[in-house]
Protein backbone atom coordinates (compact mmCIF):
# COMPACT_ATOMS: atom_id res chain seq x y z
CA UNK A 1 0.00 0.00 0.00
CA UNK A 2 1.49 3.51 -0.99
CA UNK A 3 0.22 6.81 -0.82
CA UNK A 4 -0.45 9.32 -3.97
CA UNK A 5 -1.51 13.07 -3.92
CA UNK A 6 -1.04 15.80 -6.35
CA UNK A 7 -2.59 19.24 -7.54
CA UNK A 8 -2.91 20.43 -11.53
CA UNK A 9 -3.93 23.89 -11.88
CA UNK A 10 -6.60 23.98 -14.48
CA UNK A 11 -5.97 27.70 -15.91
CA UNK A 12 -2.51 29.24 -15.66
CA UNK A 13 0.38 28.57 -13.18
CA UNK A 14 -0.27 26.65 -9.54
CA UNK A 15 -0.17 28.81 -6.61
CA UNK A 16 3.28 28.40 -5.25
CA UNK A 17 1.26 28.41 -1.50
CA UNK A 18 -0.87 24.99 -3.04
CA UNK A 19 2.78 23.59 -4.22
CA UNK A 20 3.95 24.24 -0.92
CA UNK A 21 1.07 22.35 0.78
CA UNK A 22 1.88 19.22 -1.49
CA UNK A 23 4.17 17.97 1.63
CA UNK A 24 1.63 18.32 3.98
CA UNK A 25 -0.32 16.53 1.70
CA UNK A 26 1.49 13.42 1.68
CA UNK A 27 2.59 13.33 4.71
CA UNK A 28 -1.21 12.88 5.75
CA UNK A 29 -0.54 9.65 3.60
CA UNK A 30 2.32 8.59 5.59
CA UNK A 31 0.55 5.25 7.04
CA UNK A 32 0.01 4.43 3.66
CA UNK A 33 4.43 4.40 2.52
CA UNK A 34 6.24 4.36 5.83
CA UNK A 35 9.65 3.54 3.80
CA UNK A 36 10.34 6.74 1.60
CA UNK A 37 8.69 10.13 0.07
CA UNK A 38 8.88 11.74 -3.18
CA UNK A 39 7.90 14.91 -4.63
CA UNK A 40 7.38 16.40 -8.72
CA UNK A 41 6.62 19.96 -9.54
CA UNK A 42 6.76 22.56 -12.35
CA UNK A 43 4.76 25.53 -13.10
CA UNK A 44 1.44 23.79 -13.17
CA UNK A 45 1.24 20.96 -11.61
CA UNK A 46 2.66 18.71 -8.32
CA UNK A 47 3.23 14.98 -7.32
CA UNK A 48 3.62 13.52 -4.32
CA UNK A 49 4.20 10.11 -3.06
CA UNK A 50 4.27 7.94 0.03
CA UNK A 51 6.05 4.79 -0.48
CA UNK A 52 5.88 0.79 0.95
CA UNK A 53 8.43 -0.24 -1.02
CA UNK A 54 7.88 -4.51 -2.42
CA UNK A 55 9.18 -4.34 -5.87
CA UNK A 56 12.17 -3.02 -7.01
CA UNK A 57 12.92 -1.40 -3.40
CA UNK A 58 15.94 0.49 -4.76
CA UNK A 59 15.13 1.62 -8.04
CA UNK A 60 11.52 2.53 -7.43
CA UNK A 61 11.33 5.70 -6.07
CA UNK A 62 8.79 8.20 -6.91
CA UNK A 63 7.19 10.41 -8.57
CA UNK A 64 9.18 7.97 -11.24
CA UNK A 65 9.60 9.79 -15.31
CA UNK A 66 10.25 8.48 -18.57
CA UNK A 67 13.25 8.75 -20.36
CA UNK A 68 13.78 12.35 -20.81
CA UNK A 69 11.62 13.20 -17.96
CA UNK A 70 8.33 14.45 -19.94
CA UNK A 71 6.01 11.99 -18.05
CA UNK A 72 5.81 11.63 -14.40
CA UNK A 73 3.80 9.11 -12.56
CA UNK A 74 2.83 8.62 -8.76
CA UNK A 75 1.62 5.01 -8.34
CA UNK A 76 -0.02 2.72 -5.59
CA UNK A 77 -0.87 -0.77 -5.76
CA UNK A 78 0.62 -3.78 -8.10
CA UNK A 79 0.76 -4.33 -12.04
CA UNK A 80 1.08 -8.39 -12.21
CA UNK A 81 1.81 -8.33 -15.93
CA UNK A 82 4.46 -6.08 -15.40
CA UNK A 83 7.21 -8.18 -16.97
CA UNK A 84 5.06 -9.36 -20.05
CA UNK A 85 4.68 -5.60 -21.08
CA UNK A 86 8.27 -4.51 -20.26
CA UNK A 87 9.43 -6.70 -22.48
CA UNK A 88 6.33 -5.78 -25.11
CA UNK A 89 7.80 -2.34 -24.39
CA UNK A 90 11.51 -2.34 -24.57
CA UNK A 91 10.30 -4.59 -28.27
CA UNK A 92 9.22 -1.27 -29.19
CA UNK A 93 11.98 0.50 -28.53
CA UNK A 94 11.50 2.00 -24.53
CA UNK A 95 14.38 2.03 -22.48
CA UNK A 96 13.55 1.09 -18.87
CA UNK A 97 15.70 2.27 -15.96
CA UNK A 98 14.37 0.27 -13.29
CA UNK A 99 12.46 -2.91 -12.40
CA UNK A 100 9.42 -0.81 -10.94
CA UNK A 101 6.03 -1.73 -12.23
CA UNK A 102 5.38 1.52 -12.27
CA UNK A 103 7.60 2.05 -14.85
CA UNK A 104 6.24 0.04 -17.00
CA UNK A 105 2.90 2.33 -16.53
CA UNK A 106 4.11 5.24 -17.59
CA UNK A 107 6.00 3.87 -20.44
CA UNK A 108 2.48 2.30 -21.14
CA UNK A 109 1.21 5.30 -21.34
CA UNK A 110 3.84 6.90 -23.72
CA UNK A 111 2.86 3.79 -26.34
CA UNK A 112 -1.00 3.47 -25.72
CA UNK A 113 -1.89 7.14 -24.15
CA UNK A 114 -5.22 6.39 -22.42
CA UNK A 115 -5.41 3.27 -23.25
CA UNK A 116 -2.57 1.94 -21.30
CA UNK A 117 -5.29 0.53 -18.57
CA UNK A 118 -6.77 -1.86 -20.98
CA UNK A 119 -3.00 -3.52 -21.19
CA UNK A 120 -2.36 -2.99 -17.01
CA UNK A 121 -3.73 -6.44 -15.02
CA UNK A 122 -3.67 -5.93 -11.06
CA UNK A 123 -4.92 -3.34 -8.74
CA UNK A 124 -3.76 0.17 -9.12
CA UNK A 125 -4.35 3.58 -8.71
CA UNK A 126 -2.17 6.33 -10.49
CA UNK A 127 -1.90 9.61 -11.76
CA UNK A 128 0.23 10.37 -14.71
CA UNK A 129 1.38 14.24 -15.64
CA UNK A 130 2.78 15.46 -19.18
CA UNK A 131 4.88 18.09 -19.48
CA UNK A 132 4.24 18.29 -22.62
CA UNK A 133 0.65 18.97 -22.92
CA UNK A 134 0.06 19.76 -19.76
CA UNK A 135 -2.55 17.05 -19.19
CA UNK A 136 -3.28 15.12 -16.10
CA UNK A 137 -4.24 11.27 -16.58
CA UNK A 138 -5.40 9.44 -13.54
CA UNK A 139 -7.06 6.27 -13.58
CA UNK A 140 -7.92 3.37 -10.68
CA UNK A 141 -8.34 -0.54 -11.37
CA UNK A 142 -11.63 -1.71 -12.43
CA UNK A 143 -13.00 -2.66 -9.27
CA UNK A 144 -11.62 0.16 -7.40
CA UNK A 145 -9.07 -1.80 -5.09
CA UNK A 146 -6.61 0.70 -5.00
CA UNK A 147 -8.74 4.23 -3.43
CA UNK A 148 -8.31 7.13 -5.93
CA UNK A 149 -9.95 10.37 -4.61
CA UNK A 150 -10.59 13.63 -6.42
CA UNK A 151 -11.64 17.21 -6.58
CA UNK A 152 -11.54 20.70 -7.99
CA UNK A 153 -11.05 23.17 -5.86
CA UNK A 154 -10.95 27.13 -6.82
CA UNK A 155 -9.74 25.87 -10.01
CA UNK A 156 -7.18 23.12 -8.95
CA UNK A 157 -7.62 19.83 -9.27
CA UNK A 158 -6.36 17.62 -6.43
CA UNK A 159 -6.26 14.05 -6.02
CA UNK A 160 -5.19 11.63 -3.28
CA UNK A 161 -5.55 8.41 -2.15
CA UNK A 162 -7.52 9.59 0.62
CA UNK A 163 -9.71 12.63 1.00
CA UNK A 164 -7.91 13.34 4.66
CA UNK A 165 -4.65 14.62 2.48
CA UNK A 166 -6.94 17.19 0.69
CA UNK A 167 -7.62 19.19 4.03
CA UNK A 168 -3.80 19.92 4.30
CA UNK A 169 -4.40 22.11 1.16
CA UNK A 170 -4.86 26.00 1.16
CA UNK A 171 -7.95 25.96 -1.19
CA UNK A 172 -9.98 23.45 1.37
CA UNK A 173 -13.30 24.60 2.57
CA UNK A 174 -14.25 22.83 5.65
CA UNK A 175 -17.73 24.28 5.64
CA UNK A 176 -20.94 21.77 5.04
CA UNK A 177 -22.99 22.50 1.97
CA UNK A 178 -26.41 22.40 3.54
CA UNK A 179 -27.99 21.79 0.74
CA UNK A 180 -25.82 18.54 -0.44
CA UNK A 181 -26.38 17.59 3.25
CA UNK A 182 -30.44 17.75 2.93
CA UNK A 183 -30.16 15.79 -0.22
CA UNK A 184 -27.78 13.17 1.76
CA UNK A 185 -30.37 12.75 4.72
CA UNK A 186 -33.47 12.90 2.42
CA UNK A 187 -32.12 10.54 -0.39
CA UNK A 188 -29.33 8.54 0.97
CA UNK A 189 -27.19 9.62 -1.46
CA UNK A 190 -25.63 12.77 -2.96
CA UNK A 191 -26.81 13.58 -6.79
CA UNK A 192 -24.28 14.12 -9.23
CA UNK A 193 -22.43 16.90 -9.55
CA UNK A 194 -22.30 16.86 -5.54
CA UNK A 195 -19.58 15.31 -3.25
CA UNK A 196 -21.53 16.94 -0.12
Amino acid sequence: MCGIAGVVSLNGPLDPAVVARLRAMTDALRHRGPDGEGFFSDRHAGLGHRRLAIIDREGGIQPLANEDESCWITFNGEIYNHRDLRETLTARGHRFRTRSDTEAIVHAYEEFGAGCVDHLEGMFAFAIYDQRSRELFIARDRLGKKPLFYAVLQGVLHFASEIKAFFQSPLWDPAIDLEQLETYLSLGYIIAPGTG
